[in-house]
């Protein structure tokens, strides 16, 4: 699935005046957030390298060029870039296609937004690659378009595919509601005027205004989310 389908208008549903629902991958949707750490610590193993645990908090939830390029930069590895990107994507490819656990709670949600036939995207700061083996897992029927974080300028946590999602299914970014469950997406979703639910994985993550934290997505549901937009009545 790519993330070029045609605009699909503002279908919202009677009486609601939720949009969109864009969810974010890793950690939101698949429990993979530990996947990505574990490949990091594993590739600079053999680059003769050890990652201080407290790093993992700093590279969660961004692009890989942020989340690369600082541990590169913090073990002074001598490999760049490119070079690590291949070997992080490699090795992330591998352990999902020996398992892909859902999070609690994604099965049902992205179920029902499906059955209620509300606009879905998914939005990752990973690599269409990657993405496209999660969506075999997921369901690609569940969203109808995908952003990947290779396919856009600059990704979270920046707005700007959280705006591209929002474009292309028709939608206004403030009448649509964001699951994410790292700062930086929450970052991007916030800043490109979207209602967030965050869902942490992995740091502690703050409510604020515009902004609602649960525990788990079997907190979320249709509901829930319509909710938040009413919120704004």
């Amino acid at each position: 699935m790519t993330s070029t389908v045609p605009a699909l208008g503002t279908r919202t549903a009677e009486g609601s005046a939720l949009q969109a629902v864009l969810l974010d991958m890793d950690g939101t949707l698949v429990d993979t957030e530990g996947f990505w750490w574990d490949v990091e610590v594993e590739v600079f193993a053999a680059l003769g390298h050890t990652l201080d645990d407290s790093w993992r908090h700093v590279v969660v939830g961004g692009p890989m060029t942020r989340s690369a390029g600082f541990l590169i930069e913090a073990t002074g590895a001598a490999i760049t870039l490119a070079e690590l990107a291949v070997l992080l994507n490699d090795g992330f490819e591998e352990r999902i296609g020996q398992a892909l656990p859902l999070m609690p709670g994604a099965a049902r949600l992205l179920a029902e937004l499906h059955e209620h036939a509300i606009p879905t995207a998914l939005v990752s700061a990973s690599h269409r690659r990657i993405i496209d083996r999660v969506l075999t897992v997921l369901g690609p029927h569940h969203f109808d378009l995908s952003v990947a974080g290779d396919e856009v300028s600059r990704t979270k946590p920046f707005p700007d595919p959280y705006l591209m999602a929002a474009a292309r299914l028709g939608a206004d970014p403030s009448r649509c509601a964001v699951v994410e469950d790292t700062a930086t997406g929450v970052a991007a979703a916030e800043a490109a005027g979207c209602r967030v639910v965050a869902v942490p994985s992995v740091a502690p993550i703050t409510p604020a205004a515009g902004r609602t934290v649960v525990r788990s997505l079997e907190a979320v549901d249709l509901a829930f989310l319509r909710g938040l937009m009413t919120e704004m009545r």
